[in-house]
């Protein structure tokens, strides 16, 4: 039962990651029985754990919904966010080992190219790369528990981040920030590089009262 709950709770948080479930989407019990072949026990047992990193909410009449949040809720996560990616960066700084620092100009190149190659284009597969960027990073703090902090809070945010990259400009951008960061990272800044990170994850709130109008 144990290994079904694990399996079913990878599963969830696999579709978040991939944008297969987005902010306001029902997670329903007789549906997820069905699709992932487990009895209703573990599906219970990873609802209450989704709803205890506030991932989910229960809702009258709904059941079990994405966690979507209000203005308010998406400011707040987001102040809490940065500085949680920041500090990774700082730490990231001091601590990456080599081969991390290796994946990381590899994942800074990638992300470079496909700017440079197709401009806007392919949002979600820029998406995909951003998302290896900010985990080597977090990796590189070599604090396990920050890395499951940044993990649960980015998940939140997740959808909202994956539609900035639709915005004109936002690819390139994205990718000269990577490359700064990169250098802060390497030359072993950890204040400059835990500022710039802090600031890269940020939105104004022009721009996020855009994205929570443009998920509804």
């Amino acid at each position: 039962m144990a290994g079904q709950s694990e399996q079913l709770l990878n599963a969830i948080l696999s579709d978040i990651d991939a944008g297969r479930l987005s902010p306001g989407d029902v997670l329903d019990e007789a549906g997820l029985v069905a699709r992932h072949n487990v009895s209703r026990t573990p599906v219970r047992e990873v609802l209450i754990q989704l709803e205890t990193a506030g991932l989910i909410r229960r809702l009258p009449r709904k059941g079990a919904v994405l966690f979507k949040p209000t203005l308010e809720e998406f400011l707040a996560i987001l102040e809490v966010h940065a500085k949680l990616e920041g500090q990774a960066a700082g730490l990231a700084a001091r601590r990456m080992t080599k081969a991390q620092a290796a994946e990381l100009e590899r994942i800074v190149s990638a992300c470079e190219a496909h700017a440079a190659e197709k401009d806007d284009g392919d949002p979600d597969g820029y998406y995909q790369l951003n998302l290896r960027f900010h985990e080597v990073i977090a990796l590189g703090s070599g604090n396990p528990f920050l890395v499951e902090m940044i993990k649960t809070n980015a998940r939140k945010l997740m959808a909202y981040y994956r539609a900035r990259y639709r915005y004109p400009g936002s690819i390139a951008q994205s990718a000269k920030d990577h490359r700064r960061l990169a250098g802060l990272i390497e030359a072993h800044d950890s204040a400059a590089a835990e500022a710039e990170m802090a600031a890269h994850v940020q939105f104004d709130q022009v721009t996020v009262m855009d994205l929570l109008a443009a998920l509804g």
